[in-house]
């Protein structure tokens, strides 16, 4: 009886029920658990740099693609679609395939350099020297120069008259005196203007590229770089086997970098030559500006602009899926 009772009494009931409830999972309880916290703390700390692409990227690069789409020029309020015909119109342009070129050649020959010079800069910052924090802020100066007060003192210096190259050339007996067939015209040669843009740009932004594989070094453990000496590796074997493996995601990301520096550079081509003489140093970016801004044709412009995506998308694919590949 006593049995019984307990199991008809109404309090009972009523605790089974509240038990019973309580193992029901709450509706979004998922959204307090600690798992849940930990990846929105993580999505906000990400937050500012996705908006941060999402404003200078992204919003340009979506609104540069409208343009190139439409017939949007200067003077024109209202911009009509076009499809396909600004880049139908540029690829018709001689200018076009010249510039294209120039980029090309442009972005290899300063990429080769800017790695030979780039490298050795870092293997002797790594070294012990008097002077050696004093060599390394003075190492930087280019990259942290503005862009039109450096460029400017290059143009001085490749001047026709009061060049201080072909002083010095003159001065050590390598060409002639001023006035001479020898005496070179750097910015109005065809042959010897883009070599001259291709030294003011390594001059530019090698730095980076030293200071990028300096953090890579210097992440390096000593103690494995002292196993390899002790092991009878050579300097070279030492740094294609270990130093290299072990900093190469360091050196894609700053290939990647300067990559897009590189073949996005307007500055010193337009100060120095404006694409001149005769198209000889016409490179991609200045040839958008002069058709896009100058001449008004914003449409056209922006189409020449896009045309760099072809050339960087390749090379980001291929540094990123290298870098994907190390992960595993």
């Amino acid at each position: 009886m006593t049995s019984s009772s307990q199991a008809g009494d109404p309090d009972t009931k009523s605790v089974r029920v509240a038990v019973s409830l309580a193992a029901v999972p709450r509706s979004g309880g998922w959204f307090q658990t600690q798992t849940a916290r930990r990846l929105g703390f993580g999505y906000v700390l990400l937050a500012p740099a996705a908006l941060y692409v999402a404003l200078l990227v992204a919003v340009p690069f979506l609104f540069s693609l409208y343009l190139a789409l439409s017939d949007a020029s200067v003077g024109e309020q209202v911009a009509g679609f076009v499809g396909l015909e600004n880049f139908k119109s540029a690829l018709e342009m001689d200018t076009f395939w010249i510039a294209l070129r120039n980029s090309v050649v442009f972005f290899v020959a300063a990429a080769i350099l800017k790695s030979i010079l780039g490298t050795t800069l870092a293997f002797l910052l790594l070294q012990n020297f008097r002077g050696k924090k004093i060599v390394r802020a003075l190492v930087v100066i280019p990259f942290t120069l503005p862009i039109a007060i450096s460029v400017l003192g290059w143009k001085w210096m490749y001047d026709s008259q009061f060049s201080v190259f072909n002083w010095v050339l003159s001065r050590m007996g390598l060409i002639g005196a001023y006035g001479t067939d020898g005496w070179p015209v750097w910015l109005g040669d065809p042959h010897l203007a883009l070599i001259a843009c291709v030294i003011v740009n390594v001059w530019r932004t090698f730095p980076f590229s030293a200071i990028v594989l300096l953090a890579g070094f210097t992440s390096v453990p000593n103690e494995v770089l002292d196993a390899a000496k002790v092991d009878g590796c050579s300097f070279l074997q030492r740094f294609h086997n270990i130093v290299v493996p072990m900093i190469f995601p360091i050196l894609m990301v700053g290939f990647l970098f300067d990559t897009v520096f590189t073949l996005s550079d307007l500055s010193v081509v337009y100060i120095l030559t404006q694409g001149g003489p005769g198209n000889a140093t016409q490179v991609l970016p200045v040839l958008a500006y002069q058709i896009g801004i100058q001449a008004g044709n914003l449409g056209r412009g922006a189409a020449i602009a896009l045309f760099l995506v072809p050339l960087l998308a390749p090379a980001m694919f291929i540094f990123l899926r290298n870098l994907k590949r190390r992960e595993y």
